[in-house]
């Protein structure tokens, strides 16, 4: 269930591992949702939780200022945003923090090798740059955290290097306009780039090709039920039948999977992008870019430049706020000036599914054959593709390659 770039590897490894694969998804086609206009980044070296100790006096300095990169939209008749705020500021801990950083890392690490080996296996190509990524600070206390953050990243075997302005500019000359406002950087040479949605397209094709079966345009209306079992899948195609179901469904897992009595403490984060021809590659980076003080990342992808950032909990609504857009495209445009027309940007927004504590819920459900893949946040193109081998592998009894434990659902209590 689900054609995301989560879904549509989990069909992958399904495939490779001998089983016959179906894949359904209410839009035309495969990456049309919340993979399809992304940050860009494969970045296992920042996957840091959102629930950390700093988070809770940010976003209070952050109330009501609409281009602020986190915003909650309380409201009263939201009782489901409530339960996951509580649950967020649990985990805005120092020890849980790192507790989480450890489970992340787990799947992204995996991912980000897997990644790569299914590159060298296919030849599949996404407009991917294997450049890095480099994290800029302009804030110094901020830029003193990451260095520390640095180190213990170092202990779990990630590389990053600390950088200074002048650096960081050799490292992506495009920075020049503002490098006197530089306090530092971080560079991670061993993560990526690349277009998910181009990735998921084409990986959808060569599923097809090892003979998964799409069915596309096809609305989920219910799960069918039996005996304490999944049998099928109620669509507006008919009633699909199957052994054992996958949910790689993203922010909306929760309303399908409370159909069979399972509770997911997932809820959308709206991510926001802006996508612009390059109009001179001097002033483009060709790096991939994290500015750390507006939580926007920056993409180089062929020819395009992708702008992508904030984060809004404001339930299933997926419009665009036209003060965030603005905001967004002013970030942008402050950084690498003169890049492309801004103002033909094409504007876009997803609904990522974030958990309370930002690691993904994957593996088994009490039901014995609804397997789950979803809750990955903004980190989906950087552990889809190792979610998909362990849920591949989980389905066909093989121990899968990484200690599962604490990414389950059994991890927020009974279910």
């Amino acid at each position: 269930m689900g054609a995301g770039v989560v879904g549509v590897a989990t069909a992958w490894y399904l495939a490779k591992a001998g089983h016959q694969v179906a894949v359904v998804d209410r839009q035309p086609g495969a990456g049309l949702e919340t993979s399809f206009a992304n940050g860009g980044q494969v970045s296992p070296c920042h996957a840091e939780p959102w629930a950390n100790p700093s988070t809770p006096l940010k976003a209070l300095k952050w109330l009501g200022r609409e281009d602020a990169p986190l915003i909650f939209r309380w409201r009263r008749w939201d009782p489901l945003l409530w339960a996951w705020s509580a649950r967020f500021l649990l985990n805005c801990t120092a020890a849980r923090a790192r507790r989480n950083i450890d489970r992340t890392l787990r799947i992204a690490v995996y991912s980000r090798s897997c990644l790569r080996q299914l590159r060298q296996e296919t030849g599949i190509e996404y407009d991917q740059k294997t450049l890095g990524i480099l994290h800029v600070y302009r804030d110094p206390r901020e830029y003193a955290h990451a260095v520390a953050a640095s180190e213990l990243m170092s202990k779990l075997g990630l590389e990053r290097l600390v950088k200074t302005p002048a650096e960081a500019e050799a490292i992506e000359p495009a920075l020049a306009a503002v490098r006197p406002q530089l306090a530092g950087a971080i560079f991670t040479p061993d993560d990526e780039s690349g277009d998910a949605h181009l990735f998921t397209q084409r990986l959808a094709a060569l599923c097809a090709e090892r003979g998964v079966t799409f069915h596309y345009d096809t609305q989920i209306h219910g799960l069918e039920w039996d005996a304490g079992r999944l049998t099928g899948l109620a669509t507006s195609g008919g009633s699909l039948k199957a052994d054992a179901f996958v949910m790689a469904l993203g922010s909306w897992s929760p309303r399908l999977a409370r159909q069979v009595g399972v509770s997911l403490p997932i809820y959308p984060a709206k991510g926001y992008s802006a996508t612009l021809v390059v109009g001179d590659d001097s002033r483009a980076p060709s790096v991939s870019i994290t500015d750390d003080e507006h939580k926007m990342v920056y993409s180089r992808l062929g020819n395009r430049l992708r702008c992508a950032g904030t984060a809004e909990l404001a339930g299933w609504n997926s419009e665009l706020t036209a003060a965030r857009t603005r905001a967004l495209v002013g970030h942008a445009q402050a950084l690498f000036p003169g890049a492309g027309d801004y103002a033909a940007a094409e504007l876009w927004t997803g609904l990522r599914p974030a958990t309370p504590d930002s690691v993904p819920i994957l593996g088994r459900t009490p039901v014995p054959n609804l397997f789950l893949n979803t809750g990955h946040g903004t980190l989906g193109w950087t552990m889809g593709c190792g979610s998909g081998r362990i849920l591949a592998d989980i389905i066909s009894g093989r121990p899968p390659d990484v200690d599962l434990s604490g990414l389950g659902m059994d991890r927020f209590g009974r279910p």
